[in-house]
């Protein structure tokens, strides 16, 4: 079943998380993340990303980042496919290193920019890897403490939220992260009600330009098809015949249309399901779309 779409705000700020293929280890040593490093260091610099936190853990990648104008997807794909070119290389070996989809939040700063960076930069202790943050050489709380510069990491914003001290920012901080409770933030289970893709309040939803968003239906394109021929009395073999009778092509259109807004199916799975070229289903949807701009 397809996803909702992405959000695409120039601007703002995300969570994202990558992980491995069948949460497969993404590195084999040290080389290897560092490798990963120099890919984010180019990409963000081509693309004007400013990266806020990161953890490198072995089978999945986090990281808080603020994008300019190209969409959170396009960044994500070229680091992606950088880096499954260089680790294929390594190994001799071809597939899928990661997940095809990754996972991203359209973030509210005011509200959780501090507890995404505990998040964050806690994971290799949660993960029970390591008993002090500091004491994990890959993710960005060494930097943030002043002990280990990263050229294309922005601690600048996070520590002002601290003080406009650099040292006093600095010793907050690593009060605030050693500070964590058990009810502290996980950016995977929460998100707003009424979105899933943000992790934000009512008035952070309401300063951004969104389309309202539609959940996904909880029925399947088989349902839906059922359900579609029930209503005008025809049989489900016939909607999927050869027939390109008029009243058959509205209920085609019908189906493709409901699919695609409910988030049941994509157009290639609906034409696929039709018995039909996608292209021809496009094309029929589009004179469809003409038809109701003339009448």
């Amino acid at each position: 079943m397809p996803r909702p779409p992405r959000l695409h705000v120039p601007g703002a700020h995300y969570h994202v998380i990558l992980r491995g293929n069948h949460r497969e280890a993404l590195f084999g040593n040290s080389q290897d993340r560092c490798a990963l490093n120099d890919i984010v260091a180019d990409v963000s610099s081509r693309f004007e990303i400013r990266i806020h936190a990161f953890c490198w853990m072995s089978n999945h990648l986090h990281a808080l980042l603020q994008i300019a104008d190209r969409p959170l997807g396009q960044v994500m794909q070229r680091i992606a496919a950088r880096y499954s070119r260089y680790r294929h290389k390594s190994l001799r070996t071809t597939g899928h290193l990661f997940e095809r989809r990754f996972r991203a939040k359209l973030v509210d700063v005011d509200a959780y920019f501090l507890a995404l960076l505990r998040y964050i930069h806690l994971n290799p202790v949660k993960a029970r890897i390591v008993r002090d943050p500091a004491d994990y050489p890959w993710s960005s709380h060494r930097a943030y403490l002043g002990s280990e510069p990263i050229a294309w990491l922005t601690t600048t914003f996070g520590l002002s939220l601290f003080s406009t001290d650099l040292a006093r920012a600095r010793r907050a901080y690593r009060q605030f992260i050693l500070q964590s409770s058990a009810d502290e933030l996980n950016p995977e289970e929460q998100s707003h009600p009424d979105d899933p893709r943000i992790l934000g309040t009512d008035a952070f939803i309401a300063s951004i330009p969104l389309a309202p968003y539609k959940p996904r239906s909880h029925l399947t394109l088989d349902q839906l098809a059922a359900s579609i021929c029930h209503q005008h009395s025809i049989s489900l073999q016939l909607l999927r015949s050869p027939s390109r009778a008029r009243r058959l092509a509205r209920l085609r259109v019908m189906l493709a249309t409901q699919a695609v807004e409910q988030h049941i199916a994509t157009l290639a799975h609906v034409a696929r399901f039709l018995h039909r070229d996608p292209s021809a289903l496009t094309k029929l949807l589009a004179r469809h779309e003409r038809k109701r701009g003339d009448s």
